[in-house]
């Protein structure tokens, strides 16, 4: 398993993840924090920047917080 540290800006114009310099990622989405939407749009976005099936990927902590720990495979 992988862990990786994630800060989510979610209402962004565009979706992104980059990684930043101490190891950590930004991900700005597009969707609002409403009803899991974001969460969401994360967890597709972590995926297919990992090139992992969606549902390998879990947020461990963090649900309704702007700094969340996602959980990888492998």
């Amino acid at each position: 398993m992988r862990w990786i540290e994630i800060k989510v800006k979610p209402g962004s114009r565009e979706s992104s993840l980059t990684e930043q310099d101490d190891g950590s990622f930004l991900a700005r989405l597009k969707s609002p924090p409403v009803d899991g939407r974001a969460n969401e749009e994360l967890i597709r976005l972590v995926a297919g920047h990992f090139g992992v099936n969606r549902a390998a990927v879990v947020i461990k902590t963090g649900l309704s917080a702007r700094l969340k720990r996602v959980q990888l495979p492998g």
